[in-house]
């Protein structure tokens, strides 16, 4: 009987320590060896996986404040006195400043904070209101010149029941978005590609702000 084309003969047939684990068994293929070091953490399939360890961040609440005083202990309080690389800070204004989403939901997604501790919008002055309407604006130009987006999600959560992260200190989000930006990545896998380190991301910005 002759071997099949894609059958190696015995002569060729890896044995023992040269043989992945994988290899062999009726219930499952070759496995590259990315799948294979997976191995005893779950019956092993064919699927490779994208890892994103990083969001383990956010779910576990890191950087999250333990009170809503006003402070160090709150991020938005705390960044402003940082360099702007180290802060993600994209622009400075008057009464707020335009930084980063250290957990984006979209490349460039940025947010606009007030310097002050507050947390509901009504309490904004005017000066603080016109401020963050200017920055959100600019925040939009800046994307725009740099992207591309094709759209925007802006808004607020107003509260923990609105589901805002930090609730004691307001901040605005500028969502960029492009058509087809919904893919099978986050609508199968909930998993949110990002081309770009956020470094990057902040200089070009910064670069191109209005």
């Amino acid at each position: 009987m002759t071997d099949s084309p894609d059958q190696p003969s015995g002569a060729d047939q890896p044995s023992g320590a040269d043989q992945p684990s994988g290899a062999g068994r009726p219930d499952s293929p070759y496995l590259p060896d990315e799948v294979v070091a997976q191995e005893g953490v779950g019956v092993p399939d064919p699927f490779m996986r994208l890892w994103t360890p990083h969001r383990m961040a956010y779910i576990e609440g890191e950087n999250k404040p333990t009170s809503d005083e006003a402070g160090s202990g709150c991020p938005f309080c705390r960044l402003p006195g940082l360099p702007d690389a180290d802060a993600l800070i994209v622009h400075r204004g008057p009464a707020a400043y335009a930084v980063l989403n250290l957990y984006p939901y979209n490349p460039g997604h940025l947010m606009v904070v007030p310097y002050r501790h507050v947390a509901d919008y009504t309490e904004l002055t005017e000066e603080e209101v016109a401020d963050v309407a200017a920055l959100t604006r600019q925040s939009m130009q800046a994307i725009r010149t740099v992207s591309g987006a094709h759209g925007f999600n802006i808004g607020m959560n107003q509260g923990v029941i609105a589901g805002a992260g930090i609730a004691a200190h307001l901040h605005q989000h500028v969502v960029p978005r492009w058509s087809g930006d919904t893919n099978f990545m986050p609508a199968i896998a909930h998993t949110k590609v990002l081309p770009q380190l956020l470094p990057d991301t902040r200089a070009l910005l910064a670069k191109s702000w209005p």
